[in-house]
């Protein structure tokens, strides 16, 4: 049975950076928008944030076929989005049915600490009352909701 490592955090938690640091993860499907964003946003010659907006759409379309590609193929998937409410995982989740669910969660990072990872983010903004409502509204993975291990990092 394929793996589902559904990454669950904030903005700035170290979510990508964790997967970097993952040797078991180079055979596994990297499922997230963002690189689509990053190479829209270089072939147009615009920042992320520049572009983020309107090319959101087109990237969520690339993404589902990213994993369509992989569930067709039994890849393991790693997740990599902030999947921080039940409802953005249900859609995972709803995409994967035959997939073993691992939560890999990230818990936010100081305030200070998170000020400074956002600060340093060029061309990458994410409004503070994004992240804040993330923060705010954070529903913590649960076996019930599907997952058959939880991880956190």
């Amino acid at each position: 049975m394929p793996k589902l490592y559904m990454l669950v955090g904030i903005p700035c938690s170290g979510k990508s950076t964790w997967v970097s640091n993952q040797y078991w993860s180079i055979p596994c499907a990297i499922i997230n928008t963002d690189k689509w964003v990053e190479i829209y946003a270089k072939e147009v010659g615009l920042t992320y944030s520049e572009v983020f907006t309107d090319f959101m759409p087109t990237a969520i379309g690339l993404m589902a076929e990213e994993v369509i590609t992989a569930r067709e193929l039994n890849r393991d998937i790693i997740w990599d989005q902030t999947s921080t409410t039940i409802k953005s995982r249900k859609k995972k989740f709803l995409m994967l049915p035959d997939y073993h669910a691992v939560a890999v969660v990230f818990k936010p990072p100081s305030t200070k600490e998170l000020e400074f990872r956002l600060n340093n983010r060029p061309g990458k903004i994410v409004p503070k009352h994004v992240v804040q409502s993330m923060i705010d509204n954070w529903e913590e993975p649960t076996i019930e909701e599907g997952f058959k291990d939880i991880w956190y990092v």
